[in-house]
């Protein structure tokens, strides 16, 4: 039974929203389940760090959902991105899984899914900014988005269970930082992180990969990683 974590697969099974126009995302699809199939075992667990969908709302995401659900893996968790339009509450999306038998899908928001005697911690995250240049509406969902990620890390608190996080946007990026998110991780504190968003060569040189203040930070956007899961346990 192994951990495994990808972000950024940018489905588009039920929309038309072709992936391959960008550089490096030919064929996407095929390679991401190749090595999916070829490194995910039937007891594994597969962390989706956001953007996994381009449908604007559950039903138009469904094949998306329905695809990820008959690959390898006994969980695959996921996290919201910041293109996943098709998010809404927590129960509406459950009762969705449900309906429609998607039995290996599980949400991580506000709350922490156990994993042995770890705790898998997350939430979106939001954009980096300087505090005293964010504008009000930044600074309200970044201030949001680090409540969440407390609360995710505090029920990994309360199962005594070590926490791993996972996030969608970088709280770090070349010299810039979320200082809400920062805060929260340095708290309790967290040494490893796990994050997507960042796409393209010329954007993929100032991420951070390694360790910084104390965190291990790694990279896992799909074209990063060449659409290949990577593990984390």
């Amino acid at each position: 039974m192994s951990l495994y974590v990808i972000g950024d697969t940018h489905l588009s099974f039920g929309v038309e929203k072709p992936m391959d126009i960008f550089a490096g995302w030919e064929n996407h699809t095929a390679i991401l389940q190749d090595a999916w199939c070829s490194c995910i075992a039937p007891e594994d667990t597969v962390v989706l760090a956001g953007d996994i969908s381009w449908g604007m709302n559950m039903q138009e995401a469904l094949p998306d959902f329905q695809w990820l659900n008959a690959l390898p893996g006994k969980e695959k968790i996921i996290l919201k991105g910041n293109h996943d339009y098709w998010w809404c509450t927590m129960k509406k999306m459950q009762a969705f899984f449900s309906e429609n038998g998607l039995d290996t899908l599980k949400l991580l928001h506000n709350n922490c899914i156990a994993y042995g005697e770890y705790g898998i911690c997350g939430t979106r995250g939001w954009v980096n900014m300087e505090p005293e240049t964010a504008s009000p509406d930044d600074a309200k969902v970044s201030a949001r988005e680090a409540q969440r990620l407390e609360v995710s890390l505090k029920a990994a608190v309360q199962q005594d269970l070590k926490p791993i996080v996972f996030l969608h946007y970088p709280p770090v990026y070349g010299a810039s930082c979320n200082y809400p998110m920062l805060e929260v991780l340095w708290k309790y504190p967290v040494t490893d992180c796990w994050y997507g968003h960042v796409h393209g060569k010329t954007q993929h040189r100032y991420a951070i990969n390694g360790v910084r203040n104390g965190i291990n930070y790694h990279l896992i956007a799909g074209d990063f990683v060449q659409f290949i899961p990577q593990k984390v346990l």
